[in-house]
């Protein structure tokens, strides 16, 4: 028998290690730091109104970020709370992971993950070179991004932990069953019994007793009294809890929850949208145009309003048939245009 020719016998980390907690760490990381409330309902929602409205955003002066690239940008950011892009000749090339090197708090130096079909790739890149757009950054760590859901983790655990319960529930609670009570059973017997129920739904489960007399009267009278074995879920009001998590969750991303509500009407819809883009979208865009005109090199602007009709159609009108009747009457009076435009610029309007 021929021995291996390095004795020395090498030991690795179990995995209950070190290196079990890097991989989990890095895990959550590529998957959104969270890993509990992304795969729900309600967050997939919120992050589908991120990527339409930066899908259909309009961006001038470039041509590097698309549509594609716009809406990936989007999704990068409700899930991750940054996104990291090679910028080549033609354009960005998105990173699945990355890290980095920061001088006084700033990126100086990228080690960029590029996915590919047959298997990834790992490249080097200056920060001149990288597109990187963050949002809800921290004092302590201005170089990364935080996504809403994990500003929001005790939310978003709740939400998760309340429909997981409601789904552990209708798998394993016997809904629809009915049994007869049986008095005279042995314990091993009552204990079969008991896991026999489960998952059991819709059917009438009958056991016959050996009682002639049971709960006070003869077997045929009260022995044989179905019993329903439906849990009741009112009194946990379960369905109060996760309504009150799917809206904190859509507060979370800077969706009203009355978008969701079944009774929601058009004027309600409409100021949805407004707050969306106002106040989530728009903000988001300009830190986009303000990264990406010093990484092209060129000045970048992105409007999410337009595309998205997020404005008072019939407020708009109204002002402008307001405007046009004021400068008649002050054309009329005989009014020179610079105190026109001084008397716009009072009202905070341009002109």
């Amino acid at each position: 028998m021929k021995w291996w020719p390095f004795r020395k016998v090498e030991r690795r980390s179990a995995m209950s290690g070190f290196t079990a907690e890097l991989m989990a760490a890095r895990e959550s990381y590529i998957s959104g730091r969270r890993g509990i409330a992304e795969l729900t309902a309600t967050a997939q929602s919120c992050i589908s109104l991120w990527e339409a409205g930066f899908a259909i955003a309009d961006v001038k002066g470039t041509r590097f970020l698309t549509r594609s690239v716009m809406a990936m940008l989007a999704r990068s950011l409700a899930l991750r709370g940054e996104f990291a892009g090679l910028v080549r000749e033609d354009g960005i090339v998105p990173a699945s992971d990355w890290d980095l090197r920061t001088r006084s708090g700033r990126p100086t130096a990228y080690r960029l993950s590029i996915s590919e079909a047959g298997g990834g790739t790992t490249q080097t890149a200056l920060a001149a070179e990288v597109l990187h757009v963050r949002i809800g950054t921290d004092v302590a760590a201005p170089w990364s991004g935080q996504a809403p859901l994990r500003r929001a983790s005790l939310t978003a655990g709740m939400l998760q932990a309340v429909e997981s319960a409601l789904a552990e529930v209708f798998e394993m609670a016997p809904i629809g069953s009915q049994v007869v009570p049986m008095p005279e059973i042995p314990d091993q017997e009552s204990t079969a019994l008991g896991r026999s129920f489960r998952g059991q739904r819709g059917r009438v489960l009958l056991r016959e007793s050996v009682a002639v007399s049971s709960a006070g009267g003869p077997a045929p009278a009260a022995d044989w009294r179905p019993a329903d074995l439906t849990p009741n879920l009112q009194a946990a009001t379960p369905g109060d809890m996760l309504q009150a998590a799917r809206g904190a969750v859509c507060g979370a991303f800077g969706v009203l929850p009355a978008l969701f509500d079944q009774a929601a009407q058009g004027p309600l819809v409409r100021e949805a949208q407004r707050h969306l883009a106002q106040w989530t979208l728009q903000p988001i865009a300009e830190l986009l145009a303000e990264e990406a005109s010093e990484k092209l090199g060129a000045t970048i602007a992105i409007d999410t309003l337009r595309p998205s009709q997020a404005f008072d159609a019939g407020g708009t009108a109204r002002a402008v048939a307001t405007l046009v009747e004021a400068m008649a009457r002050a054309k009329e009076a005989g009014l020179e245009p610079g105190a026109i435009a001084g008397a716009f610029r009072r009202v905070d309007w341009e002109s």
